[in-house]
């Protein structure tokens, strides 16, 4: 460590940032994130815009901020399912605890980000880098509950099952953004179901059904 830097002056900047992030996600879901402002989260954090400069210069790297923070808590979520002894259980911990019980701001921020990747390069390149980390840890996990059952199965593949859970976690993203009394418990149940199947065998995502050959 420098010796101008003391852990003080460390915290106090982490401090900082952790503020302006909390700022930039109240912003964005508040005014939509192409029309929030750099000096709309600077007043949402209570600093100063040239202070908010010296943190994150754009928006863009707000958001890279944003991912990054949010890719550190996926990896401490997984790294307890993968220490848990009961995998699935655990698992389902993780889907209601993100897909059910975070604040309903967190879907509109996900819609957000969404949409602003179908325009702007940047931010599709970090969707597209944190959905990729998150397709290889479900595959690693799904994989490694086959490997820990007793004995062994051998059900769906585990990357086509890691697949199909995403889409149906951003369906339900998605429902829980546009409407506010959307019932999340029963889809997610009729979808951790599905995923148990396939892991046992009983249901194979890659099949054709015999209309659409």
């Amino acid at each position: 460590m420098p010796p101008s830097q003391s852990p003080a002056r460390l915290d106090s900047a982490e401090e900082r940032r952790t503020r302006i992030l909390d700022a930039a996600e109240a912003c964005f879901v508040r005014h939509g994130f192409h029309r929030a402002t750099m000096h709309d989260v600077a007043a949402e954090a209570g600093m100063s815009p040239g202070n908010l400069y010296r943190y994150f210069p754009s928006k863009d790297a707000i958001v890279a901020g944003l991912a990054e923070r949010d890719r550190a808590a996926v990896a401490e979520d997984f790294s307890g399912i993968e220490a848990a002894p009961d995998l699935m259980q655990a698992f389902t911990g993780l889907a209601r605890r993100h897909l059910a019980e975070a604040p309903a701001e967190k879907a509109v921020l996900c819609l957000e980000m969404w949409a602003e990747a179908t325009r702007n390069p940047a931010m599709a390149a970090i969707c597209r880098d944190f959905e990729r980390e998150i397709a290889g840890r479900l595959t690693s996990l799904y994989r490694l509950a086959q490997d820990r059952a007793d004995p062994p199965k051998a059900g769906a593949d585990p990357e086509a099952l890691a697949r199909l859970a995403m889409v149906m976690a951003d369906g339900i993203m998605v429902r829980r953004a546009l409407s506010p009394d959307f019932a999340t418990g029963p889809v997610i149940d009729a979808m951790l179901t599905l995923v148990g199947a396939a892991l046992d065998g009983r249901f194979d995502p890659t099949t054709t059904p015999e209309s659409d050959r």
